[in-house]
């Protein structure tokens, strides 16, 4: 009794294509890939160039805040040697910078 009521029901209601499925999941790739995917690629491609110019001598930023310049890059490429000033110096993780400055900016703070 129920199931005859149940299957009329289904037979009078429109049914919704597979084709609609398929163009808003093609929907939704688009949107992910231009609002996130493609942004975070930039921002990885720009860093790594960034870090790929890094040489003795230039003054940076890094992630926790300090300024220096840098006087010694490792063998391997993955630390290097930051003069914070004319008495400390610190090694980090090359990863960790975050902007080279332009020279002359550690004099002017």
């Amino acid at each position: 009794m129920f199931i005859s009521q149940a299957h009329a029901a289904a037979e009078g209601a429109p049914q919704g294509g597979g084709m609609q499925l398929f163009i808003m999941l093609g929907l939704f790739a688009v949107i992910f890939y231009f609002m996130i995917y493609r942004p975070q690629a930039k921002r990885v491609k720009d860093h790594k160039n960034l870090m790929s110019s890094m040489g003795k001598g230039d003054e940076v930023l890094t992630g926790g805040g300090l300024v220096g310049k840098i006087t010694k890059i490792s063998e391997d490429n993955d630390f290097i040697v930051i003069a914070l000033n004319d008495n400390n110096e610190v090694t980090i993780k090359k990863d960790f910078v975050t902007a080279v400055l332009p020279k002359g900016t550690i004099k002017s703070l």
